[in-house]
């Protein structure tokens, strides 16, 4: 599933955006959850209260809060998050590729361009997910990278992810359950307690597993062997 906003002062236009949207990802065989805005300020305020979306599709002249602006403030926010401006103002083309956005669409060319947009980000998007973490509550989404998750451990009938940035993530699910929905090339248990991604190891001593941030992890005995295995399995590949 993607999850997609579209925000135009221009209600009619969402609406046909939306159309076309649909009838795109229908023909790619791609789900897609699409949420209209025609007010800026209210999907600034939804993203800003934990509201996830993949991508946007946003117009640039708009009141309240400009595409410009409004592009900046969601990349605090959704920094991974595919933002595609359809304008009718071609002037804008070097600041919306200055703030990485994915694709400029002049409105007049929307017939055109649109397609080609949707194909290549659905894409990006597709190849993104395979290193993601997804969280799904009644209340949010929130994805985590891979590469971002040091290591994860046991907390009664919740599991923490431990980050690279010293933060950390707790849901309520048990580690076996996050372990299935792991890729589990990149993680191991390395105890019945703690799963570590592989690329975050540093070195391992006795039954110590050493992170990145100097962190020490205890293995158990019994897998002590399988964690230098893997590791030098999981090197092997990159190289």
């Amino acid at each position: 599933m993607i999850y997609i906003a579209i925000c135009d002062d221009n209600e009619k236009l969402v609406k046909d955006l939306h159309e076309k949207i649909k009838k795109i990802l229908k023909q790619m065989g791609t789900l897609a959850h699409v949420t209209e805005y025609v007010r800026s300020i209210d999907l600034s305020y939804d993203i800003e209260e934990g509201k996830y979306f993949d991508l946007i599709f946003s117009d640039i002249e708009m009141p309240d809060i400009d595409g410009m602006k409004l592009a900046r403030y969601i990349k605090k926010f959704l920094p991974k998050v595919y933002i595609i401006f359809i304008t009718a103002h071609i002037k804008y083309a070097i600041d919306a590729f200055e703030l990485q956005v994915f694709r400029y669409i002049p409105k007049n060319s929307l017939d055109i361009k649109l397609r080609c947009a949707v194909q290549d980000v659905v894409k990006m998007i597709n190849i993104q997910k395979e290193s993601l973490f997804t969280i799904q509550t009644p209340t949010r989404i929130e994805r985590i990278a891979y590469q971002d998750i040091l290591y994860i451990q046991r907390e009664g009938k919740n599991s923490i992810f431990f980050m690279e940035d010293g933060t950390e993530v707790k849901i309520r699910k048990s580690l076996v359950q996050v372990y299935d929905e792991l890729d589990q090339k990149e993680f191991i248990y390395v105890e019945r307690g703690s799963i570590v991604n592989i690329s975050k190891i540093m070195s391992i001593k006795k039954n110590l597993v050493e992170l990145k941030k100097g962190i020490i992890i205890p293995a158990s005995f019994s897998r002590v062997e399988t964690v230098k295995e893997r590791m030098n399995e999981f090197w092997g590949r990159k190289i």
